[in-house]
């Protein structure tokens, strides 16, 4: 993973700020019966092992494994509430202002008018869920693994990011429509969620994973609740 591009943040600190989040919704799923759209993972792993109890247990387990490797790695500190609370205090600035900000340029540059990105449906569980999958799936998954794709057959660096960026933000949008589950598609949502993934894009980037995945979770959740 070294040679894995994910901008300017650090992955190892980033994976212990989430991993509490991931573990909140995989639990959460269980309740609600509310799974991400992005998120085939759980799907497949509830149908395989077909029972709650092993569900539960498997997870209890992956977080034993969790707490030993941070133990391991020295990374606890990533933990304290001093670093904690910084990252999500930014994250929740980003959240609270994505919204109104991206409404405003749709409305005041392309003569768009919407409202809302997130589901309202799902709630808490859903959120979460957002936050973490999407932002593994759009950003860690596809920006970085593009960037790093492109730099390794020879691509200027700063070319190779907008590449990424152009492409992952639209099949973000997109993505929100695909399926049995998806969203009657409309260019207003299309296009909010297009500059909503380029500002996701652009917190991972220039930020952190934690900081991209804490803000996607904040603001569905205001979203949701507002």
């Amino acid at each position: 993973m070294k040679d894995y591009d994910t901008g300017h943040g650090e992955l190892g600190a980033s994976v212990v700020l989430i991993f509490p989040l991931l573990l909140a919704y995989e639990i959460g799923v269980l309740f609600t019966g509310h799974v991400n759209g992005a998120d085939v993972v759980t799907r497949a792993l509830y149908f395989t092992l077909g029972s709650r109890a092993l569900y539960l247990l498997l997870h209890a387990v992956l977080a034993a494994v969790f707490l030993l490797w941070i133990r391991k790695e020295k990374r606890f500190d990533s933990l304290r509430l001093d670093v904690f609370a910084p990252v999500v205090l930014e994250s929740l600035i980003y959240a609270l202002t994505l919204g109104a900000v991206i409404t405003l340029f749709l409305s005041k540059v392309i003569g768009m008018s919407i409202i809302g990105l997130a589901d309202r449906s799902g709630g808490i569980v859903s959120a979460l869920g957002a936050g973490v999958h999407e932002e593994l799936v759009f950003r860690l998954g596809l920006l970085a693994g593009m960037v790093t794709f492109l730099r390794g057959g020879g691509t200027d660096r700063r070319i190779a990011v907008a590449l990424a960026f152009v492409f992952s933000a639209p099949l973000f949008a997109l993505a929100h429509h695909a399926g049995a589950h998806g969203e009657p598609f409309t260019m207003h949502a299309f296009m909010f969620r297009t500059l909503a993934g380029f500002t996701f894009g652009a917190i991972f980037w220039f930020r952190s994973l934690a900081h991209a995945v804490y803000a996607h979770a904040l603001y569905d959740l205001v979203v949701a609740f507002t």
